[in-house]
């Protein structure tokens, strides 16, 4: 359940949702940081943000019945189908019912496929090296 959140770090995030689920955000941060161990972890938009070279790779937020995992390009999604398929999936959004165990393979799979996409996009804005 989003609350009004003015939260300063993951923790706090975390801390402010209700009792029950705060569990689950825990074991979907830990599945994202396993993933992405390199990525920087703070707040965005108000909710727990992944960067890689200052690029978000994933954001999750908890809402009163699931948490949500963004963002979900239709490639990502594309490439996770089979798995996603009891999970909804809407306008670059995944949501997962709190009510269920966290898919935490699938989550991890997810950030890295992400992350991967990133770290492709860096290499491709980077200048080529210069001939001599």
């Amino acid at each position: 359940m989003r609350t009004k959140n003015d939260s300063k770090s993951v923790d706090e995030y975390i801390a402010s949702q209700p009792e029950a689920a705060q569990s689950t955000l825990r074991r979907v941060r830990s599945a994202i940081r396993r993933a992405v161990p390199g990525a920087e972890e703070g707040i965005s938009y108000k909710i727990p943000t992944y960067k890689l070279h200052g690029r978000a790779v994933l954001y999750f937020a908890g809402w009163k019945q699931h948490y949500s995992l963004y963002p979900a390009p239709e490639h990502v999604v594309a490439a996770v189908k089979d798995q996603l398929a009891a999970y909804e999936v809407n306008k670059g959004t995944i949501r997962f019912p709190l009510s269920e165990p966290v898919p935490v393979k699938l989550i991890g799979h997810i950030a890295k496929l992400r992350a991967k996409e990133v770290a492709e996009r860096e290499k491709a804005k980077a200048p080529a090296p210069k001939k001599r």
